[in-house]
């Protein structure tokens, strides 16, 4: 665009050239000066002569301060639902590690009174008072969702704790851990003896319980059974595989009340003492054997015991 300047007073006249952009920055000079302009007149309008606006333009401010108070109580609104959702989950994950904390104290032989996970914990100390400072709803979203990562962190270390301590006490209870009889007393030890029969230096791969006929034998141990019937030198004898390559061996029995393949518990009454096999009289052989080695199975009653 050209624009040419004549003037009286000049001897000869002057062009101006405008481009695009200047005619571009003239446009948004002149819409920021109109805008200032009516934004200007707005305010001295509202705030020096109020009593000069129309009853149109009252009910359009009116209506446009409510459209924004119920959007500002909208949001306030779901903000508190969401947060009120929040801290569900958070109490609901708390008494989720409150019985959790109760389960885990029992597994490690806890006294009840020395954790109790249902009621808060002690708190004191003297009353310092600080400067209020603002809380908006951000940061407290924040602190939250920061608190609920916590608490899922600490819950999944909880129940791996749990499954270690669960762990430990199946292989405990898979450990032989009782006496196979609860009455009675050792007539022979585990090691070098005198054979009953030949009079010659034999190892003795078990410990004996003289005990009359019919007493009950328990398993020691919970496990597998891997052999009931009749052996040449044990008589009639019941092997339980306990896993982890322990065996146990209950021998000389009158009877027997398990059979091949069954699953025992510790403690489960398994056959009867007798004097069947290689024997002398009533009494029950019992051995403890770790990958086919026989181990004295008094050692492995003094560490339950303890």
């Amino acid at each position: 665009m050209n624009i040419i300047l004549v003037s009286s007073r000049l001897a000869k006249t002057r062009r101006i050239t405008l481009d695009g952009w200047h005619i571009a920055l003239l446009a948004v000079l002149l819409s920021g000066f109109m805008l200032g302009a009516a934004i200007a007149l707005q305010y001295a309008i509202v705030r020096y002569a109020p009593e000069g606006l129309s009853d149109e333009i009252r009910i359009l401010l009116s209506k446009v301060q409510s459209d924004e108070q119920q959007k500002q109580q909208i949001y306030l609104h779901s903000s508190l639902d969401a947060m009120a959702t929040r801290v569900g989950q958070m109490q609901a994950q708390l008494q989720r590690l409150d019985e959790l904390g109760t389960r885990l104290a029992k597994l490690t032989g806890m006294k009840p009174d020395e954790f109790q996970f249902s009621k808060p914990p002690a708190q004191g100390g003297p009353l310092v008072m600080l400067p209020m400072q603002g809380m908006s709803t951000n940061i407290l979203d924040q602190q939250m969702n920061t608190l609920s990562n916590v608490v899922n962190d600490r819950s999944d270390k909880l129940l791996a704790l749990e499954t270690l301590l669960l762990q430990n006490q199946l292989s405990r209870k898979l450990l032989p851990s009782i006496p196979p009889v609860r009455v009675g007393w050792y007539s022979s030890n585990f090691g070098w003896r005198l054979d009953p029969f030949t009079g010659t230096n034999a190892m003795h791969e078990g410990v004996d319980y003289v005990v009359d006929s019919g007493t009950p034998i328990h398993a020691s141990a919970g496990g597998v059974v891997a052999f009931a019937s009749l052996h040449p030198q044990y008589g009639n004898m019941v092997e339980i595989d306990h896993g982890n390559d322990i065996v146990t061996r209950y021998a000389h029995a009158s009877k027997l009340l398990v059979r091949v393949g069954q699953v025992v518990r510790r403690g489960e009454k398994i056959a009867e003492v007798g004097s069947t096999g290689r024997s002398t009289g009533n009494h029950l052989h019992f051995e403890v054997r770790y990958k086919g080695s026989a181990q004295n199975p008094v050692r492995f009653l003094e560490k339950a015991a303890g």
